[in-house]
């Protein structure tokens, strides 16, 4: 499963810590975040179930992610399905996490 912006939900710790009810992936998850994010992330902050889900089970950032807010808005699947791909949010994403730009390019291919 792809995120809005790109990201494999299948990699990331949240998704497969909340699809396995694992609270040792869960602290795992929240301290590696914590670290390098530099912020105070407890494990009872990570549950998600993907933000392209309409579940309300998603990891805190979600629900006040520009990206998404914007897909949602416009009612694309990801930002790869946007006619404004890739804009100027998503740019700033990219120079976060480079490979989300590659999966993204990867998808848009095949539309």
């Amino acid at each position: 499963m792809t995120a809005i912006c790109g990201l494999l939900c299948s990699d990331c710790g949240a998704f497969i810590a909340t699809l396995n009810d694992d609270d040792a992936k869960r602290a795992e998850a929240a301290g590696l975040w914590s670290k390098q994010y530099n912020h105070n992330i407890e494990p009872a902050d990570i549950n998600c179930l993907g933000c392209t889900s309409d579940s309300d089970c998603l990891f805190n950032h979600c629900s006040v992610c520009e990206i998404r807010k914007c897909a949602k808005e416009k009612q694309v699947v990801n930002c790869a399905y946007c006619d404004d791909y890739a804009c100027e949010k998503l740019e700033g994403f990219f120079q976060l996490v480079p490979d989300v730009r590659k999966h993204l390019d990867g998808i848009r291919g095949e539309l």
